[in-house]
């Protein structure tokens, strides 16, 4: 289940409220481009400012557009367990796949308490679930200790995305990990590097924009195609730069989505529009590959 590309959908909004037939579109151009699977209610789907009726509005869409074709695996994670459980219970009603589930941020817990917090969700549900180790965005990360506890004694854990910016972590928790035991890539730019030691795909931002060249990308070195994925990652890098780096994330994919004539540019408070000397150099960087 957990090897390939995974799209981490971004949410299009229309006037405060979800704009459905836009997503639904952006699910079916998902799976034109070849994609394993979408992770709607992300970090990049905005997770943190939808409410909690919105939040399973999304991933019924999400599982309603896909319908069966591709995998969705929910963000289902919080700060808070039992919100957290709540959501994951919810989401396995609406017919997911699987769940991310993110480290609790702004809590700071240790990594005894982030083993009970996964561990309480693994014990309410039978839905295989993703890790989310992301300290740029909630200070602590799971260390791979951890996360080889969890894998043994929870049977529904079975992958971890990796999204802390550094490729020895792959090498640190394929050493503490069960044999095979998928690794992710969180990083569009590091996806080769991390792949080549070992990582198994990657749950991409920049897949929203181009699906094709990432899903390609990955099922080359998932085929021992290094020379094709470098080649990719070279020819798209300078993208992948502006989609991660003009702003926070998802406020740079989800310009260039709209530029692309997809989607408002809608997005929540306290997250802005890209400014304008941004959009400038995100819309240059899409007609590079004439994408707008």
């Amino acid at each position: 289940m957990f090897q390939g590309t995974f799209t981490a959908i971004i949410t299009p909004f229309k006037d405060g409220k979800i704009d459905e037939p836009a997503f639904r579109k952006l699910v079916e151009l998902q799976v034109e481009g070849g994609v394993e699977g979408i992770v709607p209610v992300g970090t990049t789907g905005e997770s943190p400012t939808v409410n909690r009726r919105e939040h399973l509005e999304i991933i019924r869409i999400a599982v309603d557009a896909a319908a069966g074709r591709i995998l969705v695996i929910a963000g289902t994670g919080a700060n808070s367990t039992t919100e957290a459980i709540y959501l994951t219970t919810e989401a396995a009603k609406l017919g997911v796949d699987a769940t991310l589930q993110v480290t609790p941020y702004y809590n700071k817990p240790s990594q005894e308490g982030l083993y009970q917090h996964f561990k309480a969700i693994a014990e309410c549900t039978n839905l295989p679930i993703m890790l989310y180790s992301v300290p740029g965005r909630s200070v602590v990360c799971i260390e791979p200790e951890t996360a080889a506890r969890l894998a043994n004694d929870c049977p529904t854990v079975q992958s971890i995305k990796e999204a802390g910016g550094d490729p020895d972590r792959v090498d640190a928790l394929k050493a503490a990990l069960p044999d095979g035991f998928p690794i992710l890539s969180g990083d569009d730019p590091l996806t080769v590097e991390f792949m080549k030691r070992g990582a198994s795909g990657l749950v991409s931002v920049a897949s929203n924009v181009i699906p094709r060249p990432m899903s390609d990308l990955v099922r080359a070195m998932n085929a021992g195609d290094v020379a094709k994925a470098q080649a990719i990652h070279d020819e798209y890098e300078n993208l992948m730069n502006a989609l991660m780096g003009l702003d926070t994330n998802p406020v740079p994919v989800k310009a260039a989505v709209a530029l692309m004539g997809l989607c408002q540019q809608e997005i929540r408070l306290p997250l802005i529009r890209l400014e304008d000397d941004n959009i400038k150099r995100l819309k240059s960087a899409l007609g590079d590959y004439k994408l707008v």
